[in-house]
């Protein structure tokens, strides 16, 4: 049992997103699902039998989702970060997230089509950060700032000070 599961609350998509993680994420798979019934109805005002809950696992980490109704929106308080290995794990994480009514944020963040945040950063973004030389630090950071997605070559360029090509 997780002693932390990070829950999302929905108005009532929770089902359609446990399945859409599930498809953009490898490592994924549905869980439990529990369904509101007739008791507390004049609070909840969901359905009897509709899904109340359902979680599902990425990797090592369980979510729940809640079908708890309209009254809270997700912003970008909370995001979750995943760390890419190359561009083509950032390009595939970022067109699946952004698809279907997401959006591009800056400097790596993006929202799916649910309203959740999500910051999709290659690993060697953190290396170029810890690197210890404040000009390649500097150099990089202004670059990122200038992005949406991620580029991995633009980042290394600008850290090394080579001019973009033209």
């Amino acid at each position: 049992m997780d002693k932390i599961k990070p829950n999302l609350w929905f108005d009532d998509q929770a089902q359609d997103a446990a399945d859409f993680y599930c498809e953009v994420f490898d490592d994924a798979e549905v869980g439990e699902i529990t369904r509101y019934g007739e008791t507390g109805q004049d609070v909840t005002q969901k359905e009897p039998g509709s899904v109340m809950t359902v979680s599902w696992r990425i990797g090592d980490t369980t979510f729940v989702g809640i079908n708890g109704g309209p009254q809270f929106k997700f912003d970008e308080a909370i995001s979750f970060e995943i760390t890419c290995e190359d561009q083509d794990e950032v390009d595939y994480y970022w067109e699946k997230l952004t698809a279907d009514g997401g959006s591009e944020g800056q400097c790596g963040w993006c929202k799916d089509k649910f309203g959740v945040s999500w910051q999709v950063v290659p690993k060697v973004f953190a290396e170029l950060m810890s690197e210890g030389d404040s000009g390649k630090i500097d150099r990089a950071m202004a670059a990122m700032f200038k992005m949406q997605k991620l580029d991995i070559a633009e980042l290394r360029r600008a850290a090394e000070g080579t001019p973009a090509a033209s």
